[in-house]
């Protein structure tokens, strides 16, 4: 993958270079009125797609925080969850407990009976 990586990237610098050195002569760019600013036209360019690129970097890192926010808020709401779950299970428990000691206790089989076993064919 780093080959394929440099490749590209050699490819797209060759690609300026080459778009540099073909693309001389000047030209005016009217910033504001009033403001002009003469320049080869391959600068410009070059400049003005650094500027699209650090645009670009700079809304990428602006969704990586939303995207990490948004899970801060979810990871939180999945800890509330989980407390309220540990909750009712241990309600649960108690109320399992109290259950069993409410019910009669099983009367043990009397030793002169035969316990016989009934298997289905």
């Amino acid at each position: 993958m780093r080959q394929i990586n440099f490749v590209v990237i050699f490819v797209i610098c060759l690609a300026l270079v080459l778009f540099g050195i073909e693309n001389t002569e000047p030209a005016v760019i009217h910033v504001v009125e009033g403001l002009d600013l003469q320049a080869p036209l391959s600068i410009e360019l070059l400049l003005a797609m650094g500027i699209g690129a650090v645009l670009a970097w700079v809304f990428s890192v602006w969704n990586q925080i939303q995207n990490l926010l948004e899970s801060g808020r979810e990871l939180r709401q999945r800890d509330v969850r989980i407390q309220e779950l540990e909750q009712d299970i241990q309600r649960y428990k108690v109320e399992l407990e109290e259950q069993q000691r409410l019910l009669p206790a099983s009367q043990p089989a009397p030793q002169d009976v035969e316990v016989t076993e009934v298997f289905a064919k």
